[in-house]
């Protein structure tokens, strides 16, 4: 029998557009450098140069995941409210990400490793537990995650797409472009997209992506104590370490599938950043200022798959949509490698989408399903030590390798490279579907832990 407690509450007005907003910041943050950065950061002449620095550089992002699992999102689980980590920790990292923007070097100078690394190291540490600490924050908030999550969670998608288009124009050589008003806006507008910053005018342009993503950390910093509170969940004795206790739920052999699974797809999806701006724009024959606007037709897909997201999950359960979202990663690279031609490439981009909607964003619901609510922003950050940090890093230092040895002629010979991600995504499916097997009913234990 059905009570007045089994209908959803009405979410508070304007909550929804403050938890959107929240998102899209979130998001613009990221989207803002971190494609074009696989192309500048290789660019930069490091003194005494080792060839560790690059997927080292790239590989803080990835240390920020690690601290956030054992220090940060404990942190905000037991002894400080969501939404005040939230501000804090958009403040130290706006400030971090945006420095490095002052210090790009010149052309044909050289630039000191460690100061970059560690501004990029900074930046990383406190901003890759807000990506969990969001989900928390808008999870607390809803009164129907189900339905709730994939409409807010796509404001995070406009956020990256947004953030890319700004550089159309940051990396357009505009003494090419006659002046406006000079002929009409379609002519006008078709030789800005037709001209590109090359070389080192394109180099120093796309140092712009680190100072706007700090201005925009810091506009979050400030919005952040606007959300709703997320009061933090103490607790004592064994339970007082919430990643600790989120670790234990790896022993079901549902979630430890889904652990390593896990691992395979944020490798294979690193690699899709770390190799596609530059394939598109040396092998595909992309504008170089248009590269990162295309490959953003990816989450624009996005957007839609989130939408259907919550029918899918209805439609075809857990399993089926997770194993969708792994195998979109291997169709991408199978265009990439075997007809790499713009039509079919750009095309396929719009795959993307389907592979975070149907993978990572499917997981997080899962998590916020399977685990207990006192702990659960360590368990999105437990998923998130994979997503953003042990995947990711291992991811880089392999592309690396795989560069070095199918690199001749100072061509990288792109069917070769992909083929390995695409063998990856394909495992990764097969695992899923062989061996993904979580209960039908979620766990009491998550219904009843503030009772």
């Amino acid at each position: 029998m059905s009570s007045a407690t089994d209908t959803p509450i009405a979410a508070p007005p304007g909550l929804m557009f403050k938890l959107s907003l929240m998102m899209f910041l979130q998001f613009f943050i990221w989207g803002a450098w971190f494609e074009i950065a696989f192309s500048y950061i290789p660019g930069l002449k490091f003194q005494d140069a080792e060839w560790w620095m690059e997927p080292l550089i790239y590989g803080a992002f990835n240390i920020g995941a690690v601290v956030a699992l054992f220090f940060s999102t404990q942190f905000a689980d037991r002894t400080f409210a969501a939404e005040k980590f939230l501000g804090v920790s958009h403040f130290i990292g706006g400030l971090a990400i945006g420095g490095l923007y002052f210090l790009h070097p010149m052309p044909g100078e050289t630039i000191n490793f460690w100061p970059y690394f560690g501004l990029m190291l900074l930046h990383s540490v406190f901003y890759v537990p807000t990506i969990s600490i969001t989900n928390a924050i808008a999870f607390n908030a809803f009164t129907n995650p189900d339905k709730q999550f994939g409409p807010v969670r796509l404001w995070g998608t406009i956020g990256w797409i947004a953030a890319s288009w700004p550089f159309i124009f940051i990396l357009t050589n505009w003494a090419n472009v006659p002046a406006f008003g000079s002929v009409g806006v379609g002519e006008w507008l078709g030789k800005v997209f037709a001209s590109p910053l090359e070389g080192d005018a394109a180099q120093s342009g796309k140092s712009y992506v680190f100072l706007v993503a700090g201005i925009a950390s810091l506009v979050l910093a400030s919005f952040s104590f606007s959300l709703p509170h997320t009061p933090p969940k103490p607790a004592t004795g064994e339970d007082s370490l919430a990643w600790l206790k989120a670790m234990k739920h790896l022993g079901k052999p549902f979630m430890f599938v889904l652990f390593i699974v896990t691992f395979i797809d944020a490798a294979v999806h690193q690699s899709y950043f770390i190799w596609t701006f530059d394939f598109l724009v040396g092998q595909v024959g992309i504008p170089a200022n248009w590269a990162g606007a295309t490959m953003k037709i990816g989450q624009i897909a996005e957007i839609v798959t989130m939408l259907a997201l919550g029918w899918a999950l209805k439609t075809f359960g857990w399993r089926v949509t997770m194993t969708v979202g792994v195998l979109g990663h291997a169709a991408r690279f199978a265009v990439f490698a075997f007809f790499p031609e713009q039509t079919p490439v750009i095309a396929v981009i719009a795959l993307h989408g389907v592979c975070y909607a149907f993978f990572f964003a499917t997981v997080y619901i899962f998590v916020d399903k399977y685990f207990p609510k006192d702990v659960r922003s360590s368990a999105q950050g437990l998923f998130n030590l994979l997503i953003l940090g042990v995947g990711p890093f291992v991811a880089g230092f392999a592309c690396k390798k795989l560069r070095v040895t199918y690199t001749a002629d100072g061509k990288l010979d792109y069917p070769m490279v992909f083929q390995w991600s695409m063998g990856a995504a394909l495992v990764g499916a097969l695992l899923l579907l062989l061996f993904f097997h979580p209960p039908k009913e979620e766990p009491k234990a998550t219904e009843s832990e503030d009772s």
